[in-house]
């Protein structure tokens, strides 16, 4: 019975986003729009910040790498998804379902602590800005971005191998857009206590530790800019930060209602809006907030706008 996952299972049917056929159409040129937004947009900010000679700094380091995680998991869903819009049957491979899976928690699992390593580089910039260079070298930059880039690995591949080498009962109908842990768990015939306490483990202990350090270093930057007694000063120390708090604030506060909202039978359709808010919205909103609230990544984009004009001219 433990090989009828490899034997029989060899596709999953994924019931979308609704069986609605009136919405099809609008939510498939919307959200074609929203993920094509979202992938220009951070390419655009990875490109940028890794020609701009005046972006490379320790804050743009890290903005790079979100910018990356954003498209990494964004594109491990929207893709496929939106193919399934005007596919005849919303079938996904058992292979490429695991990859999809094993992908997007790469991620995610990776976005939360690259969030955690931008808070940590503002608060050393607002508390010791003297000091700002000499702490956050290029070397503890990588070191604040590799671990969390091996972790995410790591946890990636102990779930989805674990959920992929269980028995699944035949029924193949995943309710869901894409292949994520909890719909993949409710067709599992295998006992499922200790994968459900393996990802209940990483979720909380990935959601806690991250937002910690996030709340910690917030509170650093309060205090020190309380100290500061011009207002001047107080407004410019809060703007070197405001666009990180902003994309703090909606990532984490949408993880959370995930986490947090009570189970009900209508749980499934509640997790599909979250899931499109944070699969595809939040990755098109993250650079233009910081295209938008940033006066150093505004004039970047002028300066490349200038030389590729030049260019052409």
């Amino acid at each position: 019975m433990e090989n009828t996952n490899l034997t029989v299972l060899n596709e999953f049917i994924l019931k979308g986003i609704t069986d609605l056929p009136e919405l099809q159409t609008p939510l498939f040129g919307l959200l074609l729009i929203i993920y094509l937004i979202s992938s220009m947009g951070n390419l655009g900010i990875i490109i940028l910040t890794k020609v701009d000679s005046r972006l490379q700094t320790p804050m743009y380091f890290f903005l790079r790498h979100l910018a990356l995680t954003d498209l990494g998991y964004s594109t491990a869903v929207a893709p496929k998804m939106l193919v399934n819009f005007i596919a005849e049957q919303n079938s996904v491979s058992y292979y490429l379902c695991a990859t999809q899976l094993a992908c997007f928690l790469l991620f995610i699992t990776c976005e939360l602590f690259i969030l955690s390593a931008m808070s940590y580089d503002r608060c050393v910039a607002i508390c010791n800005p003297l000091l700002y260079m000499a702490i956050m070298s290029q070397r503890t930059c990588w070191i604040l971005v590799a671990i969390p880039y091996l972790y995410s690995v790591f946890v990636s591949l102990i779930v989805t191998l674990r959920i992929f080498t269980l028995s699944f009962c035949g029924y193949n109908v995943i309710n869901h857009f894409f292949c994520d842990c909890i719909p993949l768990i409710s067709l599992l015939c295998s006992n499922t206590l200790e994968i459900e306490l393996i990802i209940r483990f990483f979720a909380t202990f990935d959601l806690i530790s991250s937002l910690l350090v996030v709340l910690v270093s917030y509170l650093l930057i309060f205090i020190a800019i309380l100290r500061i007694k011009s207002p001047e000063g107080r407004k410019k120390a809060f703007s070197t930060c405001g666009a990180h708090l902003t994309v703090v604030t909606v990532f984490y506060g949408t993880l959370i209602f995930m986490y947090v909202q009570p189970k009900s039978s209508q749980s499934f359709e509640t997790d599909k809006v979250s899931s499109i808010f944070y699969t595809l919205v939040i990755p098109m909103l993250n650079p233009l907030i910081y295209s938008l609230r940033n006066k150093d990544v505004k004039d970047g984009i002028k300066r490349s706008w200038k030389k590729i004009v030049n260019i052409f001219s």
